[in-house]
Order: structure tokens, then sequence, then C-alpha cells
């Protein structure tokens, strides 16, 4: 059943890209260029309803044959955070409304069972009382759906950050994880989108629709680690915080630096600029492509190191 999963997200990928794109050229519906941009030609933010569109075409499908291949109802909390994604890709949101949306998704994803209740002995931290659990659960999703959303920032980036961490979650898993063939999908939707990420002309991004949805999935991803349903091989029994913030290291980074150079300097953590690592990275060699590899780099080196000194 993998393999036709794979084949068919990967070659349905190529098709929405290409149709949604033609539909937001149509629609005048265009990334602009400003002063944040990293771009200099025409591009659209449609990458992130081709990703959703393929999600759901599999999904319906196994689900209208009975077949679960994965736990359907987190559909509906990436649905609404998708949506507010679109939504801001089209006429923007502010951030306060996107908190409360984000919120709203939070504590559909705990009511779906998923809650950081321990914190198998990180920091001396074990089991945490249920009020507790809701809110550190909440807070952990918001920062990484955010911290996801920020690093969407040059081509290709978001893709590979996402790719790693999602390849490290199966990778590492004792077992078949819950959420293998979900990780087929959105592996399989992503890879296309490089070659149109990286093209010179009508580039497709993501747009903060498909951050959002990523980030999601993310965390979503990061309580089925942390709770007691995901076991690491044992060969590399590493706590799993640090295994964590280990597949999640260059986000985490770049979301504490930057958060704390704009309070630093007076300004909102949420006004947007370019001051992120990526973007110094890339006045460093002038090139999307090297500071991506550059960037993925560290993150596997990083992961390799913990692995193996832990």
């Amino acid at each position: 059943m993998v393999m036709p999963i794979i084949i068919s997200s990967f070659f349905l990928s190529i098709v929405t890209s290409y149709y949604c794109q033609k539909l937001f050229l149509k629609k005048k519906i265009l990334d602009k260029i400003n002063l944040r941009s990293s771009h200099d030609s025409i591009a659209t933010r449609s990458g992130g309803l081709s990703v959703f569109i393929v999600l759901m075409i599999i999904s319906i499908y196994f689900y209208l044959n009975g077949i679960e291949i994965f736990n359907f109802s987190i559909l509906v909390p990436l649905s609404i955070i998708f949506l507010v994604g679109i939504y801001d890709d089209f006429y923007g949101v502010d951030f306060k409304l996107k908190f409360i949306f984000q919120i709203i998704v939070a504590k559909i994803i705990i009511d779906n069972g998923l809650l950081i209740d321990n914190f198998h002995g990180f920091l001396g931290v074990f089991e945490i009382n249920r009020v507790l659990a809701q809110l550190v659960t909440i807070f952990i999703i918001i920062s990484i759906t955010n911290a996801i959303n920020l690093i969407d920032g040059i081509d290709g980036l978001l893709i590979s950050v996402s790719l790693i961490f999602i390849i490290s979650y199966e990778y590492f898993a004792s077992v078949s994880s819950d959420f293998n063939f979900l990780s087929c999908i959105i592996v399989s939707a992503l890879i296309p989108l490089y070659y149109f990420n990286f093209r010179k002309k009508q580039k497709i991004f993501l747009g903060d629709s498909g951050s959002y949805l990523l980030g999601g999935i993310i965390s979503i991803y990061v309580l089925n680690i942390i709770s007691f349903g995901y076991r690491i091989r044992p060969e590399f029994d590493v706590n799993k915080i640090i295994f964590v913030i280990s597949i999640l290291i260059y986000p985490i980074i770049d979301i504490i630096r930057v958060f704390s150079l704009r309070i630093i300097n007076r300004k909102s953590p949420f006004i947007a600029d370019k001051n992120h690592l990526h973007h110094i990275i890339l006045k460093q060699n002038n090139s999307h492509f090297m500071t991506t590899v550059i960037i993925s780099c560290f993150i596997i080196f990083t992961i390799i190191f913990i692995q193996l000194i832990l």
C-alpha cells in the first residue's frame, strides 16, 4: 500500500502544483515583491494549496473505502490552520487573530488525545498535572507552528527542514509510526515542489497556507514523539525532548534568536524582517540553493552528533 500512496501523491502534487499556479496567475494572486522579498520574479503562494489538495484527495479516497491509513480526525485542525494560512496569503491577517485560531487548533489537537503530560526526566521533570500539561501543549503547538512559518524565507528551506524532520521521525521510530502513511503523502507531495520553488520564472512558494499546514503536522508529530505511543529505536537511546530539539534545531534557534533581537531592540517580535539566520547566510553566498544546503547539513550533523554522544 505504501508504494501506490507515494506514487499517487508524487504525481498528484505535480498536477495540482501546475493547475493551482495557473489559477493563481489567472486571478493575478501573486506574491508581492517588497523589501523583505528574496526573489525578483513572478511567484505565487500556491504550494500550500497543492499539498493540501493532495492530502485531502488521498485521505478521502481511503476514507470512502473504509481504510483508516491514519487518524483522520487530525484533518479537522489541519484544515482550520490551513484555511487561516491561505486567507492570510490572500488578504493578510492580524497576528492576534492568527493566535486565536492557533489556540483553537491546539485545543482540538489536545482533545484528539495528543498531550504533553510527561517530560521523561528532561531537566528532572517527569509527569505534570493536566491543567499545566494543556497549557504547555498549547504553547508548544503555537511555538512550532510559528517557528516553521518564520523559516519560509528562501527557496527550498522550509521543504528541506520539513523533509528532514519527517524522515527522521520515521527512521528513528522502533516500529512503524502512527503516521507512517501521512508521512508518505506529505514527503511525496513536497518533493516536486523543489522544482517549482527553485526555477527562475513563475516560482511556486508554499506560502502561509503551506507553512501553517506543515507546522501543524510537525506539531502533531512532536506530541506523538513525546507521548508514550512513540518509541525511539533502542540503539538510539536518547531523551525524547532532546531528540525533538535535535530534529527541530534550526527553527528553534532561529525563532529564539529573532524574537530576542526584536525585543532587545524594542520592536514587536511579530513584525517580519530580513534578520533571520538564513537571510544572513544568503547575504554571504548569494545562493538560495547553497544556503538551503548549508542549513540542511547543519541539521543533519546535529541529529547525528546528538545520537552519537547521548
